[in-house]
């Protein structure tokens, strides 16, 4: 009995993520994971190292099969029904103690080990599942394909439910998430929030106006930049960066002012130099949570967001009084608004110092204590209750 305590307290930790393409959240968050159990290996469906972050290249990765064939987001999202469901439920974690997953949609599909405890980092509820009028393909179907996604859809939401139930217990990135986790997926314990950290030693507050607002974003219709170019030339004025690429990319260049510039590849010492010299990151898009303002902040800059979503665990709004801020907030996501909020913008002043002090609070090692501490605990937990009823 001793001894088998013994060896369930020395955990075997296994680290999945959906897949490994891109740069983005939840990527940021594996890399936390990994800095809190860096002998873990992370499963992955597929991995591209010249798409996603340096640093995952010193990480023992593992892929899928189908990661022999998908290698950007473009092949995963044409393969992903039903191909990538299959490769990542041949994913078998047997002799694992504890899986610790980020996900979104596939890497809760893998295949734990029955006496498993299984943590999954639910950055938000599979949305092609379960909020399928997010796309715009499925939302202006004809009615001969309407009818075909509909039926793909309730296959989804049977697998994505099924399998969410092997989960002990749920974290996620801010409340704004929460009641979905709740509403999708019924978890039978309470969600715990656990914010995503900002690296901020990759940043820093230089004290400069470039005379530049900033954007940080992937180009995609639900990250609203084209409100951001459209708000921005109607101010002919005020210059706009836009860091970033994606599909809307040649949509949004053909349609922006000249007083619009856009920028990609940048390393992290450059994106770094662009956050210090900006007035302010704008911020138009409703997120889970949204890694770019805590960014921001740690260059000692404030953002201007639309004020719904993650923003409100992590950014402390203008309210009209003295009291320090880090964040200017617009309340509907028009091009009026938004405007609106810039020519206010110029009349406001931030401490930069107590923004920078505010993005610590949000450290990446603030993170990874959590993580950890919260996965040791529940693991102790989980092994003591085992052993009791053995």
């Amino acid at each position: 009995m001793v001894l088998y305590y013994l060896k369930r307290v020395f955990m075997r930790i296994a680290i999945v993520q959906d897949e490994l393409v891109r740069k983005g959240g939840a990527e940021q968050v594996v890399l936390g994971f990994h800095r809190a159990f860096p002998e873990a290996p992370i499963f992955t469906l597929c991995y591209n190292r010249k798409k996603t972050y340096p640093e995952f290249e010193s990480c023992d990765i593992r892929t899928s099969w189908l990661g022999r064939v998908v290698k950007n987001e473009k092949s995963l999202k044409r393969l992903f029904y039903p191909f990538a469901i299959w490769a990542m439920r041949a994913i078998n974690l047997k002799g694992y103690d504890v899986i610790l997953q980020s996900t979104t949609h596939c890497a809760k599909y893998v295949r734990p080990d029955p006496q498993a405890l299984v943590i999954t980092y639910c950055h938000t509820p599979f949305r092609l599942a379960w909020r399928p009028e997010s796309y715009k393909e499925i939302d202006g179907a004809n009615p001969v394909m309407s009818r075909l996604y509909s039926m793909v859809i309730r296959r989804l939401r049977k697998i994505d439910r099924k399998a969410a139930r092997r989960t002990d217990w749920f974290i996620t990135n801010s409340r704004e998430v929460v009641p979905r986790i709740y509403a999708a997926y019924f978890p039978r314990g309470k969600v715990t929030v656990i914010n995503p950290g900002v690296k901020c030693a990759n940043f820093y507050p230089s004290g400069l106006d470039g005379g530049y607002f900033l954007v940080v974003s992937r180009l995609e219709p639900y990250k609203k930049v084209d409100l951001v170019v459209e708000a921005f030339n109607r101010l002919p004025g005020e210059k706009l960066i836009i860091v970033g690429s994606g599909s809307r990319e040649a949509g949004l260049k053909k349609k922006a002012g000249k007083n619009i510039t856009f920028v990609s590849g940048l390393s992290a010492a450059e994106l770094a130099e662009v956050y210090a010299g900006c007035k302010a990151l704008i911020f138009p898009q409703l997120e889970d949570y949204g890694i770019t303002p805590l960014e921001a902040n740690a260059s000692g800059k404030p953002v201007i967001a639309y004020g719904r979503g993650g923003v409100l665990d992590t950014m402390i709004p203008y309210q009209d009084d003295i009291r320090p801020a880090t964040a200017l907030f617009f309340n509907r996501q028009t091009v009026s608004a938004l405007k609106a909020a810039v020519v206010r913008f110029g009349h406001l002043r931030f401490d930069t110092s107590f923004i920078r002090a505010h993005a610590e609070k949000f450290d990446e090692s603030e993170f990874i204590i959590k993580i950890h501490n919260f996965i040791s605990n529940t693991y102790k937990s989980n092994c003591y209750i085992f052993t009791c009823k053995h």
